[in-house]
């Protein structure tokens, strides 16, 4: 699974148009091969600057989708219309890439410092 944070800063008086046009994205997106969810969040700091957590099965569908007319189509509205600045995007690694190996000299080291979980 790949999670992708994609990042907006939206002219004020357009943010209902933004987030509107999410939820006519996101009904398209739930027919796309690999797309499993997607949520907007919108920052407490600054009202107008939104992220959008997408989970895809693969970097390549992900890559599919923003290949596509629609994601194009989409950009262009955006960067043309509500956008006041360009947006950001950022692939998130995964879990399993993140987790230490186990070390049988220190079983502790592989364990979370947190929460003790670990193997």
């Amino acid at each position: 699974m790949l999670t992708i944070g994609m990042y907006y800063d939206v002219i004020p008086d357009k943010a209902r148009l933004f987030e509107d046009k999410f939820f006519e994205v996101l009904e398209l997106m739930k027919g796309m091969k690999g797309h499993q969810q997607s949520f907007l969040y919108r920052r407490v700091d600054d009202p107008h600057s939104y992220a959008i957590i997408a989970e895809w099965d693969s970097q390549e569908e992900f890559a599919a989708f923003i290949r596509s007319e629609a994601f194009r189509a989409v950009t262009t509205w955006g960067r043309e219309q509500v956008l006041r600045g360009a947006p950001r995007h950022k692939i998130y690694p995964r879990t399993e890439d993140m987790t230490r190996p186990t070390n049988p000299e220190h079983p502790s080291a592989a364990r979370c410092p947190v929460t003790g979980h670990g193997s």
